[in-house]
């Protein structure tokens, strides 16, 4: 980002230029919502102001014939369900072997932290159950994610009006 404005690393970004980056989180995943940690970007989350969930943004993407647009998620993360890593085991082999040699290079941490010098303490895994991807135990769930839900936050509460921006002062 540094480079697209015009100041790479090392050169300081001056006060007052920023870049804005609009992020798809729905409401559904508000608790992902948060600003850049860095003064030159802002964070808009688009999604949140229009108080859209996951099913109002497939049916925008279906009124515009862009119906078979996939979820978007890194292969690699470690906040995946079973019933995630259970639909890439069976539906995608490729990616399932992605995630499986990804898992087995982060269990000791990253190459060039160990190449500094600065080795991780303790064995990482992908899966919540701390042990190999390959190894775990899916257990995919049958009924609806009640973590679906939406519960109170500054987008969506079932309770009172949707607040307003991030840093509005009501």
């Amino acid at each position: 980002m540094r480079r697209r404005l015009g100041y790479p690393h090392p050169s300081r970004v001056p006060a007052g230029v920023f870049a804005q980056m609009a992020i798809g989180i729905s409401v559904e995943e508000v608790g992902r919502a948060r600003d850049a940690d860095v003064r030159y970007m802002r964070n808009t989350l688009p999604l949140l102001d229009l108080g859209w969930r996951r099913k109002d943004c497939q049916a925008y993407l279906a009124a515009h014939d862009l119906a078979d647009t996939p979820r978007s998620s890194c292969v690699g993360c470690p906040f995946h369900r079973d019933d995630f890593w259970h639909r890439l085991k069976t539906d995608s082999p490729a990616e399932w072997a992605q995630a499986v040699a990804f898992d087995h290079a982060i269990r000791h941490g990253s190459a060039r932290a160990n190449a500094q010098g600065q080795p991780l303490r303790g064995a990482f895994y992908l899966h919540h159950s701390r042990v190999p991807l390959d190894q775990a135990a899916l257990r995919p769930r049958r009924e609806p994610d009640p973590a679906g839900e939406p519960g109170c936050g500054p987008w969506l509460c079932p309770h009172t009006p949707p607040a307003g921006p991030v840093g509005e002062v009501a």
